[in-house]
């Protein structure tokens, strides 16, 4: 039987907005990201009100997630963040679909 893709949330805390370095470092960052082995697609999350950053992101299975997960909190923990949250959430693909959630199959 084939692995059902698999969302992946991270949520933690972000640090303030900074100027043309940050968002070009977050640029190159989202090119690395795009590039990761299972990886289907990536929501970007902020609320800067609540001092939160993240990301929605949608694994083509649950061992792809788990190793994105590890180095992703890995590589945050380098650079000092921590209260990291991640969770994982099956898909009800047959009802997403009625939605037009982007989901393959």
């Amino acid at each position: 039987m084939a692995q059902a893709p698999i969302l992946l949330i991270f949520d933690f805390p972000a640090r303030p907005p900074g100027g043309p370095e940050q968002e070009a470092a977050l640029r190159a960052l989202a090119g690395s990201i795009a590039e990761e082995p299972g990886l289907l697609w990536k929501i970007w999350t902020e609320s800067r009100a609540e001092g939160r950053a993240g990301g929605v992101y949608l694994f083509e299975n649950r061992a792809a997630a788990e190793a994105y997960h590890r180095m992703h909190a890995e590589r945050l923990g380098r650079l000092g963040i921590t209260g990291i949250e991640a969770t994982y959430r099956e898909i009800n693909a047959p009802l997403s679909r009625i939605d037009r959630a982007p989901i393959p199959g």
